[in-house]
């Protein structure tokens, strides 16, 4: 027997991670198993290791065993594997929500800055996921058999705007077709406002480069060859300019939907998001040339001025077609008015 499975005696053998077997001695005869192995690994508690004999994640010589009380014997081999951890289960939390539209099969929030959407290490609470078990309560009809909210889309978390989630199983799988058509078929449309620096050479077009997971950093995206298609298209509501500065408001709509892909696509063509602190850094400097008001505001900006103003799709019950619209949040706001006095006659 050992007292941690980390120290690596003859009489035991980690054969992978978190997977361990020992042999039992001649001093722990008769020892029940669950007392065998709480002593053996001590930093599994005895209740987890009951757990863990009762689903059948303990073996002996082989043998899949489910009986805490069996006495082990001299020269058995006694095997336990942890399975995966499970997912957390998100608990409510009473947040307030905008709440643009609700029925039996789906609720349209209009999502604030700062707010996560789904539970993640590192954000396992304060969600939209927490905020809607709360207030749709005995509402949620479930998805898969749990009592929880069926996310369709995503939006960052310091990006604002309409949201869809689905309360049933039905609009789940309703709501799921229609977003992974991209509205390539359907009426599914997706409309966001953004500022940008500078002013793209085409009042309108289309961006078309692959994107996937940045080598060098696993919370980016990054355009590569080997990443997975991604279409933005593009056009122009308002151009600024001032002495050396030029920003533009722009509305996107997205034929695919990639994870931060509005924002990689608009650094990859050499016009960040203002804002943005992750794909735009290198333009913050930028700021310094705009007159005080309007440097003032861009400096103060927390996060990226994107806003996804525009959500339309079919309703899964009453297949009637459906559209939700958010004005710009206050921060947006704020910089659209500082930016009029700049605006430029010519728009596209």
């Amino acid at each position: 027997m050992v007292e941690n499975p980390e120290l690596q005696k003859t009489n035991v053998e980690q054969i992978e991670v978190k997977s361990w077997q020992i042999e039992v001695e001649e001093e722990t005869t008769g020892v029940r198993l669950d007392v065998f192995l709480a002593k053996a690994l001590p930093d599994l508690s005895r209740t987890r290791i009951k757990q863990l004999i009762l689903a059948g994640d303990v073996s002996i010589d082989g043998a899949r065993i489910g009986e805490p009380k069996l006495r082990v014997k001299p020269s058995m081999k006694v095997s336990l594997t942890l399975p995966p951890p499970e997912d957390p289960i998100p608990k409510p939390e009473n947040i307030p929500l905008d709440i643009a539209y609700e029925d039996d099969q789906l609720i349209v929030i209009n999502k604030p800055a700062g707010m996560v959407v789904h539970p993640a290490p590192g954000a396992l609470d304060g969600t939209l996921v927490n905020a809607l078990i709360h207030h749709c309560g005995e509402t949620l009809a479930g998805i898969g058999g749990v009592k929880r909210p069926g996310i369709v889309h995503r939006l960052d978390k310091n990006t604002t705007g309409i949201m869809v989630v689905a309360k049933s199983d039905r609009a789940h799988k309703h709501l799921a077709a229609q977003f992974a058509d991209h509205g390539r078929t359907g009426p599914l449309t997706r409309n966001y406002v953004a500022f940008i620096w500078g002013h793209h050479q085409g009042f309108s077009g289309s961006i078309n480069v692959p994107l996937g997971r940045d080598p060098r950093n696993r919370l980016k995206q990054a355009v590569r060859k080997d990443g997975r298609v991604a279409i933005t298209h593009f056009k122009t509501l308002a151009r600024y300019s001032g002495d050396n500065w030029h920003i533009a408001k722009i509305q996107c709509s997205l034929e695919t939907g990639r994870t931060h892909q509005i924002r990689v696509h608009m650094a990859h063509v050499g016009h960040p998001v203002v804002g943005d602190p992750t794909y735009g850094a290198g333009f913050a400097t930028k700021a310094l040339a705009l007159p005080a008001p309007l440097k003032a505001i861009i400096q103060s900006l927390p996060r990226q001025a994107l806003h996804a103003a525009h959500l339309g799709f079919t309703h899964p019950k009453t297949k009637q077609e459906v559209s939700f619209s958010a004005e710009l949040p206050a921060d947006m706001a704020a910089l659209d008015r500082a930016l009029e006095p700049y605006k430029n006659q010519t728009v596209g």
